[in-house]
Parts: C-alpha cells; structure tokens; sequence
C-alpha cells in the first residue's frame, strides 16, 4: 500500500485546539464588557427590545390555554357560589316571609283579643336615634356617652338599645349628651323573663368574663344553657319582648342553695356605633291612683286619717 494514500491527520480525541481555561477567560471577559456596555451605553436595548416585539405573539399564544382554563375554572367556581348565594337568599326570604305572615296574625289576633277582652291598646313606644360619642375614663364601670341629650328628648331612666337588643339604660342627662350605663356594669341590673320557662328573674351586671348572672335562683330552679331572656316589663321602663340575654352556664352546688347563672349579652357591647333610646313606659302608663284615706274607728277619731292617729294607737 502507498505511503501517500495514508491519513496522517490526528484523531479527534488527540487534538489540540485553544486551552479550555483560555476559552473560559475570554468568555468571561466578553460577558463583562457586554454587561457593562449594556449597563452604561444600552447596547442591547433595541435587541432586546425587537425580540420582546417577536416573541411576544407567541408568549400571548402559549398563555392563551392556560388563560382560558383558568377562566373557565373562575367562572363555574362563580357561577356555583351564585347558585348557592341565591338558594341561601330564597331560604332566608321564605322564612322572613313567614314569619312577617305569622307576625301579622298574631297582631291581628292580639287586637281582636284586646277589643275582646276591652283592654287598653298596647303601648307605643317613642325612640330616638342617637350615636355613641365615647366611653366614659373610669375603668371600673361601663357607661358610654351618646349625642342626645335634654334638649332633643331623652329622660332619665329611658332604656337604650339596638337591633340586637337592650344595651343599658340613661342614667344621666345633660343638654346635648346623655350617660349610657351598660348592662354589664357592676351596678347595673334588669328583671327579665325566660322565653321558655316564664319565669320572672332579674339579670344583674358585673359578672366574671364581662357578661351579666342571674342571682337569687334556686339551685333547682328551671333555667337550662341557651335559654333566651327577654325584658318582662313589670319595672315600667323597658318595654315587653326585647332581647336581654342567653343563658350560657349554669352550676348547681350541692352545698349552696343557689345556682350560679351566667348569661351573655345578647347585644354586643363593645363596637356599637349607633343606638335608639326609647321612651320609658312610666311616662306612658296611667298614674297610679291616690289611697283614699280610711276613718279610725271609734267616737272622737271618726273621719280622721289613721296617719293622723298615734303610732301606739291609743285614743287622742
């Protein structure tokens, strides 16, 4: 075989070209200067910015399948919250709906009984919308100040309240602002009767947990958790029906003949903004009528009142 015909060139392995660490050298140089010269002289803005222009059809393309299922995925998930937002909104017409026909017929029922029985119409009470100023500074009562005061109406003793129930009552009248003690304050208190039970109670303030108790009850008295307490009306000032209170623990002590209850307010006392003072039912009810005075029974005291005779009851 000739020699001429021969390959002598290397193999690709056992080449030799320009060192690996050269190569990494000048890279690394070019990067900085391209870095630098895009950082300084904004070499590659148009570049960039004629790729951006390119690509960006192609962006929005690869992005419209996932735009489109996250839409589709928001708009069932929407439509299914509407759906169940509407059939809560019908439940809660249908039961608003009956209970305002219940509470019709009860009405209507309660003036044919009044005409029936010839009793007096049930009292109206006047309100008065007022709003809470502030609490007062002293940090061992809860009392609030309102914006009403004698000047616009309020009396002292008008009981306070708000959509939720009784807040307190008026306990200080000024011309343009009225004190408002809550039912939580230690001095406050209030008769109310259990919805479910009938019995009459009175609710006092103070309570551990800045909540309200039923004092006096028997350890065997008929009060259960979750009873609803509302205003009797027999103190003359607040009037019947209004939300007080719900029975939220009840301890029976063997060696203790009360029960101690505790109740939760059924208005929130703290954050309330907006309140309606009501007329007291004493300035509504007859006047109570004059004992007409009774004669001392014998001959010289005959037509005296007995306030007049001595405390002894001998003769004068």
């Amino acid at each position: 075989m000739p020699l001429g015909t021969l390959d002598r060139t290397p193999p690709p392995f056992f080449r030799q070209g320009t060192p690996a660490l050269t190569k990494l050298a000048l890279c690394s140089a070019l990067a900085v200067f391209l870095m630098a010269a895009d950082s300084r002289f904004k070499l590659t803005q148009p570049l960039r910015s004629a790729m951006a222009t390119v690509l960006l059809p192609v962006q929005r393309g690869l992005m419209a399948p996932v735009q489109l299922t996250q839409a589709g995925s928001d708009y069932l998930q929407g439509l299914k919250q509407a759906l169940a937002a509407q059939n809560e909104v019908r439940a809660k017409l249908a039961r608003q709906a009956e209970r305002a026909e219940r509470a019709e017929q009860l009405a209507l029922e309660n003036t044919r009984l009044r005409a029936l029985l010839d009793l007096r119409p049930a009292l109206q009470v006047k309100s008065l919308s007022a709003e809470v100023m502030y609490e007062a500074a002293d940090p061992y009562s809860r009392k609030v100040f309102i914006d009403r005061g004698a000047t616009h109406g309020v009396a002292l003793g008008a009981p306070v309240i708000n959509e939720a129930g009784v807040l307190g009552q008026v306990t200080r009248v000024y011309p343009l602002n009225a004190v408002v003690t809550l039912l939580t304050d230690k001095d406050a208190a209030i008769p109310v009767l259990n919805s479910r039970s009938q019995a009459r109670s009175a609710a006092f303030g103070g309570a551990e947990g800045g909540g309200l108790e039923l004092r006096f009850m028997a350890g065997n008295a008929d009060v259960q958790v979750g009873d609803a307490l509302t205003t009797s009306g027999v103190d003359g000032v607040y009037p019947v029906g209004l939300a007080v209170a719900r029975v939220v623990r009840v301890d029976r002590k063997v060696d203790s003949g009360f029960a101690r209850i505790l109740l939760a307010p059924a208005a929130p006392i703290d954050g309330v903004r907006h309140v309606l003072v009501l007329e007291p039912l004493s300035a509504q009810l007859p006047p109570l009528p004059e004992l007409a005075p009774e004669p001392v029974k014998g001959g010289k005291g005959k037509g005296r009142d007995r306030k007049a005779a001595p405390a002894s009851g001998a003769a004068p």
